[in-house]
C-alpha cells in the first residue's frame, strides 16, 4: 500500500507548463446547478468529471477553493451535473462567463429536488451532496446520483485550451 510522502519537493516545471500539459487531455464538459438560498439558480462551467463507483453510483466533480460559489455547493444537500452535447458550446462559455444570471433565456425543466437541467444536454446526474475533500487549490465534490437520465449525443469536449465538438 502506497502512502502519501510526509516531505513536498518542488515540481521540475512551473504551473503554465503543468496548465499546457494538462490540456492535452481531452475532457467532458458539463455545467454543474444547485439553488441559492434566496430560490434561485446557480451554475458554472466544469470539466473536472468524472465516475468512481457504480455500486453506489458515485460521480465526482472539483471546484477551486477561490470560487464564490464554494460555499453554496459545499453546504447545499444536492446539485445536477449537465453533460453537454456537441451542440451546446454556448451554454459552456455562458456559464463560465462573469455575469449577473447565467440562466437568463436558457431553456431548463426541473429535477426531482427542482434544480435546473438544461434542455438538450447528452445526459444529467441529480446528485446527494455525499462528500468533500479539500486537496491543493481545489475541492473534490462527490456525489451520489440519486437520478439520472442518457440523450446519446455527439459530445462536447474541451482539449487544448479549446470547446470541441466529437465527430461520429
Amino acid at each position: 500500500m502506497h502512502k502519501h510522502a510526509g516531505s513536498h519537493k518542488e515540481p521540475a516545471f512551473d504551473s503554465r507548463h503543468f496548465r499546457q500539459a494538462l490540456s492535452q487531455f481531452a475532457t467532458g464538459v458539463t455545467v454543474v446547478t444547485t439553488r441559492l438560498p434566496d430560490g434561485s439558480f446557480l451554475g458554472l462551467t466544469a470539466s473536472s468529471f468524472n465516475s468512481v463507483s457504480l455500486t453506489p453510483p458515485l460521480v465526482l466533480w472539483s471546484l477551486a477553493q477561490t470560487a464564490n460559489s464554494l460555499p453554496v455547493f459545499s453546504g447545499n444537500s444536492h446539485y445536477v451535473i449537465n453533460i453537454l452535447a456537441a451542440d451546446q458550446t454556448e451554454l459552456a462559455e455562458r456559464f463560465s462567463r462573469r455575469i449577473a444570471n447565467r440562466f437568463d433565456g436558457v431553456d431548463y425543466e426541473l429535477s426531482h429536488a427542482g434544480l435546473p437541467i438544461l434542455k438538450g444536454v447528452a445526459a444529467w446526474f441529480e446528485c446527494h451532496n455525499r462528500s468533500r475533500y479539500p486537496e491543493g487549490d481545489h475541492v473534490i465534490f462527490v456525489g451520489e446520483v440519486e437520478h439520472c437520465d442518457v440523450h446519446a449525443k455527439q459530445a462536447l469536449v474541451f482539449h487544448n485550451g479549446k470547446f470541441v465538438a466529437t465527430t461520429a
